[in-house]
C-alpha cells in the first residue's frame, strides 16, 4: 500500500502511530529527529511522511523544506497545539494536511489514506491548458509558458481543478470538498494554498489576474486574466 515515514521525537506517539499504520497495511519507517528523517528518506524514498512540527534541533518546517528539495512527497504535519499560526506555517511550507495533538490514531490513518488516494493518478486524463499554463494529470506535471512548476500535491490538484472549471466561482467550502475531499475542516487551508498557487502561476502575485477573489463567494479562475481583482 505504500511506505510511510513517521518522524516524531516522542517514542510513545511514534510507536502508536507506526502501529496503527502497520496494521492498516503500510510499510513504516521511523525517525526521532530531522537528520535521521532525511537519512531515512534518502535510503528509502517514502510515499508519505507523517512529520511532527516540534522536533529537537531541526524543526519539522525545515525537514519538510529539505525533503521537498529532492522531489515532491506528501506530508501530513503533526502540531502540538491548536494554534492557528502553527497550522498556517505547516501549510505554507507545503504540508498536504495536518493533525493537531492529541489526536485519534484512527483519524490520522484516514487522513493518510485520503492524501495518498489523491496523490495517485485518477486514471487517464488529457492535458489541461489555458493562459500559458498546462497540467498533465497522468504525469503529475505542470508548466507555465513551458517552464516546469514546482507544485505540491494540493497545489497541483487545485490548479487542475481551476483549469477544468474556467470562469466559475467556487466557495472555500466547495473547494475543500472537491479538491481536498473533506466535508469539514479549517478553511484557512484553502486560503493558504490559493496564496501559494498564485505565487507560482501569477506574473504579479500581489495583483493576481488569473486566480481572482470573488468577494462574498470565494475564487474564480479567469483564463483571460482581464478581470479586476481583490486581494
Amino acid at each position: 500500500m505504500g511506505r510511510i515515514l513517521v518522524v516524531d521525537d516522542d517514542p510513545t506517539v511514534a510507536e502508536v502511530v507506526a502501529g496503527y499504520l502497520d496494521r492498516a497495511g503500510y510499510a513504516v519507517d521511523r525517525a526521532a529527529d530531522g537528520p535521521a528523517a532525511l537519512a531515512r528518506a534518502a535510503a528509502h524514498r517514502p510515499d508519505l511522511v507523517v512529520l511532527d512540527l516540534m522536533l529537537p534541533g531541526m524543526d519539522g518546517l525545515e525537514v519538510c523544506r529539505r525533503l521537498r528539495e529532492h522531489g515532491p512527497v506528501p506530508v501530513v504535519m503533526l502540531t502540538a497545539r491548536g494554534d492557528e499560526d502553527d497550522r498556517i506555517l505547516g501549510l505554507e511550507v507545503g504540508a498536504d494536511d495536518y493533525v493537531t495533538k492529541p489526536f485519534s490514531p484512527r483519524e490520522l490513518v484516514l487522513r493518510v489514506e485520503s492524501v495518498l488516494r489523491r496523490a495517485r493518478p485518477a486514471g487517464p486524463r488529457g492535458p489541461l491548458g489555458a493562459a500559458g499554463l498546462t497540467v498533465d494529470p497522468s504525469a503529475r506535471r505542470a508548466t507555465k509558458n513551458g517552464a516546469e512548476l514546482a507544485l505540491t500535491l494540493r497545489e497541483f490538484d487545485l490548479l487542475a481543478f481551476f483549469l477544468r472549471h474556467p470562469g466559475r466561482a467556487f466557495g472555500r467550502e466547495e473547494l475543500m470538498r472537491e479538491v481536498w475531499g473533506w466535508d469539514f475542516g479549517d478553511l484557512s487551508t484553502v486560503t493558504v494554498h490559493v496564496r501559494r498557487l498564485r505565487g507560482k502561476v501569477e506574473d504579479d502575485p500581489a495583483r493576481p489576474r488569473l486566480i481572482q477573489t470573488v468577494w462574498g463567494v470565494g475564487y474564480r479562475f479567469d483564463p483571460t486574466g482581464t478581470g479586476r481583482e481583490g486581494d
